[in-house]
C-alpha cells in the first residue's frame, strides 16, 4: 500500500471527519517547519506527509480509492470516475490512467486555520513572508496557543478568562443562609453588532455552612466582543470578621474572659448564637490554662448534611491577680493545702 496515512494521522480507519481534523490540527501545528528552526529539513517532510494524509483522508472519493488500491491506485494506474485532485495523464499508462496531484502543504494549512482569520486580524502577520512562508512571528507562543494550539477548531472564538469578584458575607448570613441581588452592567451585541450597555440583576443563593473561598459562576456574563465567548462571572466568597465567634472549619471558636476566682470556683458562659438565640453554658469544671468546653453542635451547619452542624468550642483567657496580700496568700495556702 506504500504510505499509510492513517498512521501518519495517527488514526485508526474508521476515522470520521472530526477525528481528522482533530489529528491534522495538531500534528500540522506542531510540525510547521517555521516552528521546527533547529530541524527544519525533518519537519518540512513530516508536514508535507501529515498534509497530504488529511487532504486524500478527508475527501471522501480520494479516501474511497486509497482504501480499495492504496497509495498506488492515488498515484498510478487505477481510473476512478474523476474525484477531485485528479487529472487525466496520458504518459503513465493511457487514456484511463490518473494521478492524484497534491496540493500545497501551505495552502492546506492556510484553508484549515483560515489566515484571515485569525491570523488576518493581526496586521502584516496575516500575510505570507518571502518563499510562501509565513513570519516566524506568526507561530510564537501567544499566538499560537491561542490560535490552534489547543483541541478546539482553530476558527472556534476564543473565550475570556474569568472576571473574578469578591462577595463579603457575615458570618451571621453563612449561618443562616441568604440570597444577594448584585446589579451588573455589561456590553451586549445587537443584531448589528454594536456593543450596548445593558445592566442585570444577578441573584446569589447563599447555603447553609458556605465557606470562605466558595465560587459562584454565572456562564458568559462578561461583556460581549466580536469573535469572542464572553468571560464567566465568578463570585467568590469572603468572610467578614465576627466580634465573638471565629470560624475553625465547620466549629466556631470564642474565648471567654474569666478571673482566677471564676476559673477554680465555677462559671457559666451566657452567649447568643448567630441565629439570635440565648445560650446559657455552665462550666462545672475547673478552667485550668488551655481548658476548651465544648458544646456539640453548636457550630457551623455542614453544607453537604445541612441537618448537622459543627461544634462550639469556648476557650478561656484567665485573669491572675497582679497583687496578691501576706493575708490572700496564707488563706489561699491554707484553703489549697486542705483541699
Amino acid at each position: 500500500m506504500g504510505v499509510d496515512y492513517y498512521k501518519v494521522l495517527q488514526v485508526d480507519r474508521n476515522a470520521k471527519d472530526d477525528d481528522l481534523k482533530k489529528a491534522y490540527r495538531k500534528l500540522a501545528m506542531k510540525w510547521h517547519p517555521d516552528k521546527n528552526p533547529t530541524n527544519k529539513k525533518e519537519a518540512e517532510a513530516k508536514f508535507k506527509m501529515i498534509s497530504e494524509a488529511y487532504e486524500v483522508l478527508s475527501d471522501a472519493q480520494k479516501r474511497a480509492v486509497y482504501d480499495q488500491f492504496g497509495e498506488e491506485g492515488l498515484k498510478g494506474q487505477v481510473p476512478p470516475q474523476g474525484p477531485s485532485g485528479f487529472s487525466a495523464s496520458s504518459d503513465s499508462g493511457g487514456p484511463n490512467a490518473f494521478r492524484f496531484n497534491p496540493r500545497s502543504a501551505e495552502d492546506i494549512f492556510s484553508e484549515f486555520f483560515g489566515f484571515s482569520s485569525p491570523f488576518g486580524a493581526m496586521g502584516d502577520m496575516g500575510s505570507r513572508g518571502a518563499g510562501g512562508r509565513f513570519p516566524r512571528s506568526v507561530f510564537g507562543e501567544d499566538i499560537f496557543s491561542s490560535y490552534g494550539g489547543g483541541e478546539g477548531s482553530g476558527n472556534v472564538p476564543r473565550k475570556g478568562p474569568p472576571i473574578e469578584k469578591t462577595l463579603v458575607c457575615s458570618l451571621e448570613e453563612l449561618y443562616k443562609g441568604t440570597t444577594k441581588k448584585m446589579k451588573i452592567s455589561r456590553d451586549v451585541l445587537d443584531s448589528n453588532g454594536r456593543p450596548a450597555t445593558v445592566e442585570e440583576i444577578l441573584t446569589i443563593e447563599i447555603k447553609p455552612g458556605w465557606k470562605k473561598g466558595t465560587k459562584i459562576t454565572f456562564p458568559e456574563k462578561g461583556n460581549e466582543q466580536k469573535n469572542m465567548i464572553p468571560s464567566d462571572l465568578v463570585f467568590i466568597i469572603d468572610e467578614k470578621p465576627h466580634a465573638t465567634f471565629k470560624r475553625d472549619g465547620n466549629d466556631l471558636v470564642m474565648t471567654q474572659k474569666v478571673s482566677l476566682v471564676e476559673a477554680l470556683t465555677g462559671y457559666t458562659v451566657q452567649l447568643t448564637t448567630l441565629d439570635g438565640r440565648s445560650l446559657t453554658v455552665p462550666i462545672n469544671s475547673v478552667i485550668s490554662p488551655g481548658y476548651e468546653e465544648i458544646v456539640r453542635g453548636e457550630g457551623m451547619p455542614i453544607p453537604k448534611e445541612p441537618t448537622k452542624k459543627g461544634n462550639l468550642r469556648i476557650k478561656f483567657n484567665i485573669k491572675f491577680p497582679s497583687r496578691l496580700t501576706a493575708e490572700q496568700k496564707a488563706g489561699i495556702k491554707r484553703l489549697l493545702s486542705s483541699s
